[in-house]
């Protein structure tokens, strides 16, 4: 096609869950080109160091940034607990100076205030996401006034992409890990997901909460951030090509990929591998 080249939206996870939120973005802001990367090959991201999470994110961040991003998203809780502070600081200014990258962290926290009667919040992640703190560290600057309770729920990533959703075994740890949550304060009436796998959970999880608890999902959240960024942004919304074309690419089987991305996404999915420089396969 004659033009401009193509300036996409970058959007990176280190798998599948990212497509929860790259799906919302979509529905949101349909007219943009976008480029999703999951790093399938290096997976899981939440049990590996800080130092580890931060190589691998940086070099997926550059290698979109290579192929025409101007804006990449990490739709992934733990890159964004990580990574995303160290690239922005340290990488940004020297690498790609016009270039950005954003979070899901940030744009979670920003509307929790809204939605908490009783100023008191859980957050479910992974056991990197947690140890992080990174939430209960957000929260805190912006409302001081708010407490927080984490809990780690290692079981439910792989519970998700082994396609075990509607079995006992997640109905047992789904109930287990809610409820650890709820006995650390009985006064929680909002529940953030703090990992872009557990919407596709979300039937269950409501299925062993109150009904009184509030759940914020992520997706909607980043999508009406990223269009209030875009606004606020117009030099950064005018690199941004619109075409409506979406591509996948993942550093692991694209047959693997393609089926389980499928069941994220909510539409069938066809990939293209991608190799990175420094990427053993590792799986």
């Amino acid at each position: 096609m004659a033009g401009p080249a193509k300036k996409p939206i970058g959007v990176f996870d280190s798998g599948y869950g990212g497509l929860t939120v790259l799906k919302e973005i979509v529905k949101q802001l349909p007219e943009y080109d976008y480029l999703y990367l999951g790093d399938n090959a290096r997976a899981p991201y939440g049990s590996r160091s800080f130092e580890t999470v931060y190589e691998y994110t940086l070099e997926c961040v550059q290698q979109l940034f290579s192929m025409g991003c101007e804006l990449v998203i990490l739709a992934c809780n733990t890159a964004s607990a990580k990574a995303l502070r160290n690239i922005q600081q340290n990488d940004l200014p020297g690498i790609a100076p016009d270039k950005r990258v954003l979070g899901v962290i940030l744009p979670t926290t920003e509307v929790v205030g809204k939605y908490s009667k009783t100023r008191h919040v859980g957050v479910l992640g992974t056991s990197g996401t947690v140890t992080s703190n990174s939430y209960p560290i957000e929260i805190k600057k912006l409302y001081p006034d708010i407490t927080v309770h984490q809990e780690a729920c290692p079981m439910w990533v792989p519970l998700v992409e082994n396609n075990e959703i509607e079995t006992e075994g997640a109905d047992y740890f789904i109930h287990k890990n809610l409820q650890s949550l709820l006995s650390k304060d009985a006064s929680i009436d909002t529940i953030i997901l703090g990992c872009t796998h557990y919407p596709l959970l979300i039937n269950k999880i409501k299925k062993h909460l109150p009904a009184t608890i509030t759940l914020l999902s992520q997706g909607e959240i980043v999508a009406e951030s990223l269009l209030d960024y875009l606004h606020r942004h117009p030099e950064m919304e005018k690199q941004c090509s619109k075409g409506g074309m979406i591509k996948f690419f993942t550093t692991d089987s694209t047959a693997n990929f393609d089926k389980a991305a499928t069941l994220f996404f909510g539409k069938e999915v066809k990939s293209e591998h991608l190799s990175l420089s420094s990427s053993p396969s590792e799986k």
